[in-house]
């Protein structure tokens, strides 16, 4: 046996709100397998971030490694893209389409408070954040945020690059389409579909179908106005990127890894189903 640390490395891209948040989740999880007597099952590596001012600087005691580059020099570190806020919440998207990283690069993050049925699914890249809930029959899509004290009950279905705010409630059947963001303490309405890229305002009630591509506020939620441009060049596909597959094949021989925008990268006991093998936290 060597002396390697235990555990697969990984790394977080973006050193913003959100990335910080899935750090502690992971250092919960490392304490959570102590605590059990396991061995660690992932060693985090820190946050890769193309701000040239945080490089070499920690953030909550993790350090920032350097630039997305970097990923080209860990091979064998797993992914997990952690960026977006209201203000953009079309940027993991553009990343993980950016990065070019194959599926089975990325990990998932269930924090251990975390309740998450037999039934329910959960895909590569997406993190789920403290004393969050997947009832029955819950799919999480690839790229998923889902904050604390979120409650998704049987039957809700979470597209790719979703985020779904604290303290959200998903009534059953909900359908929450591809980048869709519904914010903090919302209340989506049982058989609801909130279209793709659309924006629900925080505190807000929705009682029936949002569009694809608009923002509604207010409750009962009615539209207040278009969604902003990048998540609108992502459903109209006028964004060059927007149209690139959530895992796109990595070139034969090609390194991972590829230059990120550094406004891009800022702020932003349970058993998941893995997806195609992806790894879970």
């Amino acid at each position: 046996m060597s002396g390697a640390p235990a555990g697969t490395p990984l790394v977080l891209v973006g050193a913003g709100g959100f990335a910080r948040e899935t750090a502690q989740a992971v250092r919960d999880v490392e304490a959570a397998d102590r605590a059990a007597g396991r061995a660690a099952r992932w060693r985090l590596l820190g946050h890769l971030d193309d701000d040239p001012a945080l490089h070499g600087r920690q953030v909550d005691g993790v350090p920032v490694l350097g630039g997305s580059d970097l990923l080209a020099d860990l091979p064998r570190a797993r992914v997990l893209v952690c960026v977006g806020s209201p203000r953009d919440y079309a940027v993991r998207a553009r990343l993980v389409a950016r990065l070019g990283l194959p599926e089975r690069r990325y990990a998932t993050l269930v924090h251990p408070t975390a309740a998450v049925s037999g039934s329910s699914s959960v895909g590569p890249g997406s993190v789920l954040l403290a004393h969050c809930v997947l009832t029955a029959a819950v799919r999480v899509g690839a790229h998923v945020a889902v904050m604390p004290h979120a409650v998704l009950t049987h039957d809700d279905e979470v597209a790719d690059f979703a985020t779904v705010a604290s303290g959200v409630r998903l009534g059953g059947g909900v359908r929450l389409e591809r980048g869709a963001y519904v914010g903090a303490g919302a209340l989506v309405r049982e058989g609801a579909t909130v279209g793709a890229w659309s924006l629900i305002g925080m505190g807000s009630a929705v009682l029936g179908d949002v569009p694809p591509g608009e923002v509604w506020v207010g409750g009962p939620a009615r539209r207040l106005r278009a969604a902003g441009p990048r998540a609108l060049a992502e459903l109209t596909g006028d964004h060059p990127l927007a149209q690139a597959p959530a895992h796109p094949p990595a070139p034969a021989g090609a390194a991972p890894g590829g230059a990120l925008d550094s406004k891009e990268t800022g702020d932003r006991g349970v058993r998941p189903v893995l997806r195609r093998g992806t790894p879970v936290i």
